[in-house]
Formats: C-alpha cells, sequence, structure tokens
C-alpha cells in the first residue's frame, strides 16, 4: 500500500509556475508524491521538504537537489535561514491527513479501529486525544467540537464525555465511539464521527495555530512572482487559507486608500479554488473534499 497517494498532484505543481533553477518547498512531505514531481521540473534547482512524523522521513528522496527537514512547517522560516535561504520561488502545502496515518490502526487516527486514542502526528508531541478527552473541561470540549468540527451537538457530546469518564477513563478509539452512542444519529454515523475525530486531530496536532503561522510567514520568504500553492479538506482551514490568499490576513480585511486600492501581497490564480475531478475521486475517495487555492505574490 502507498503511503499516501499524493491529491491534485498535476494541478498543484502545474500551480507552483516551476522555474528549472529555482528554489521550492514542500511543506508537507508525507510520502513525497509532491516532491518527486516537483524534482522532474528542476535542473539545477532546490526542493527543501519539511514533515514532522518520524515514519516519513523514510520515504526521503535520494536526491542532492533535496532536503528533508523533519519539523512541523510552522518554523519552516528559521530554518530555512538557518541553512542559508531568504528567499524562494515556490511554497506547496498539502494539508491533508495522510493515508499512511489513517491506515496504521495504531496511531489512532481512524475510528474503524480499535486503537490506543493517540492522533499525534509527531510522537514527540506531549499531548495525545486520550489526554484532550479525559481531562479537558466541558467549556473546552465544547469549542473544540464546535468550532474544529462543526459539530451540530457539541454542547450534548462534551456532557456525556464527562459523564463517561467519570465512571471510566476513555482509552481507545472503539470504547470512544461506544460512550458517545447517544450522541449520533444512526444515519449520520460515519459523517459524525468525522467530524468528532477531525476536532480532536486539529487540537491535539495544534493545526489551526500552525496554519496560522505557516501563512504569515509566506510573504516574506516568496519571492515577486513566486507562488503559493495549498490543498484544503475542510471548511476551517479553507477559510483562513482563502482569507489570506485574497487580503493577506488571516480575518478581516485590509485598509482601503483615498482611491479604494487595497494594499494585498498576493494576486490569485484560480479564484474560486480547484476541486479533483471524478475520475480522481473514483482512484482516491479521500481526495473528495480537496480543494486547489492558488497566489502569485505581486512583485
Amino acid at each position: 500500500m502507498d503511503y499516501h497517494v499524493p491529491v491534485l498532484l498535476k494541478e498543484s505543481v502545474e500551480g507552483l509556475n516551476i522555474k528549472p533553477g529555482g528554489t521550492y518547498l514542500d511543506l508537507t512531505f508525507g510520502g513525497g508524491g509532491h516532491s518527486a514531481e516537483i524534482l522532474k521540473h528542476l535542473k539545477n534547482g532546490k526542493l527543501i521538504a519539511f514533515d514532522q512524523d518520524d515514519d516519513a522521513i523514510a520515504n526521503t528522496l535520494k536526491d542532492e537537489r533535496f532536503l528533508l527537514i523533519n519539523s512541523n512547517f510552522r518554523f519552516f522560516k528559521n530554518y530555512l535561514r538557518y541553512n542559508g535561504i531568504v528567499k524562494v520561488d515556490g511554497i506547496l502545502a498539502d494539508l491533508g491527513i495522510s493515508s499512511h496515518h489513517i491506515d496504521m490502526p495504531e496511531r489512532g487516527f481512524s475510528f474503524m479501529h480499535d486503537a490506543v486514542l493517540d492522533m499525534r502526528m509527531s510522537q514527540k508531541s506531549s499531548i495525545s486525544a486520550r489526554e484532550v478527552i479525559n481531562s479537558y473541561p466541558k467549556e473546552k470540549l465544547i469549542r473544540i467540537f464546535s468550532e474544529y468540527g462543526e459539530v451540530p451537538n457539541a454542547g450534548k457530546l462534551a456532557s456525556v464525555i464527562i459523564r463517561q469518564r467519570e465512571g471510566t477513563m476513555i482509552e481507545r478509539t472503539i470504547q470512544f465511539r461506544e460512550s458517545i452512542a447517544e450522541c449520533i444519529q444512526p444515519k449520520a454515523e460515519y459523517k459524525y464521527l468525522a467530524k468528532v475525530f477531525q476536532a480532536l486531530r486539529i487540537e491535539v496536532n495544534n493545526e489551526k495555530d500552525a496554519l496560522e503561522e505557516m501563512l504569515l510567514q509566506t510573504t516574506d520568504i516568496l519571492n515577486p512572482g513566486g507562488r503559493l500553492v495549498i490543498i484544503t479538506y475542510h471548511s476551517l482551514e479553507d477559510r483562513l487559507v482563502k482569507n489570506f490568499l485574497k487580503f493577506g490576513m488571516l480575518t478581516g480585511q485590509p485598509q482601503k486608500d483615498i482611491y479604494g486600492n487595497a494594499d494585498v501581497p498576493f494576486t490569485l490564480i484560480n479564484k474560486k479554488g480547484t476541486e479533483p475531478n471524478e475520475k480522481e475521486i473514483m482512484n482516491n475517495s479521500r481526495a473528495r473534499s480537496a480543494r486547489l487555492r492558488i497566489a502569485e505574490k505581486i512583485a
């Protein structure tokens, strides 16, 4: 089984508008699919990739133009400076969870397998889903499930979790599913559980803050004419990315001058975003919710 099937591979790499001698970043290396494709377009250029998961390091590409850094992408600017790189010509990030994580039950990302509630992208992280479920107060659980998962009955879900954990610690995925069964509508079980597990994963890995920090660094690092290419998978991250590419801000809109012109750092290349076609979705069901957004740094 492949470590991860790259989503929107052709469209995302083409979106980088690669110059053969340029310097590029793949902020979500995973199985190396996007990186391998980028290298095909480089001659004397350079590609630096990032991944916080130790498992991904085994997929490193043996190429003198390539460097893989074992770190969360929120720190990419510091690592580039350490390696003497001030500017780059393109940045790609595929924000989806890797197929590898879903297909390895012991990582605790999937509600389809029985495993310890873990969900850590990096095994160096101190907090796991088990700690979130068993120690967070009700108000914090409500916020996580409503904001990160858009779970419709977040209040009831938090109350049920607290009641259940008072009897015994909730430590495993199937145990967790069974403990919240009264919150799930029978005809929407998988959809509901996907939202719940998504919310937990985002909290455990601090994904929202990491994404915000990463985005804010891109404007300083990209050369004029450089491309920022991002694939999102759920509404929370897509709203952040969309707003940032459009306005250069995470929330709100920039102030305009007396002529009504806003000072924005990017030009949108595909204003509505690009979605996978039916053939790709048939071949890779995990591509269904993907949306590709591309912007170019204004000179």
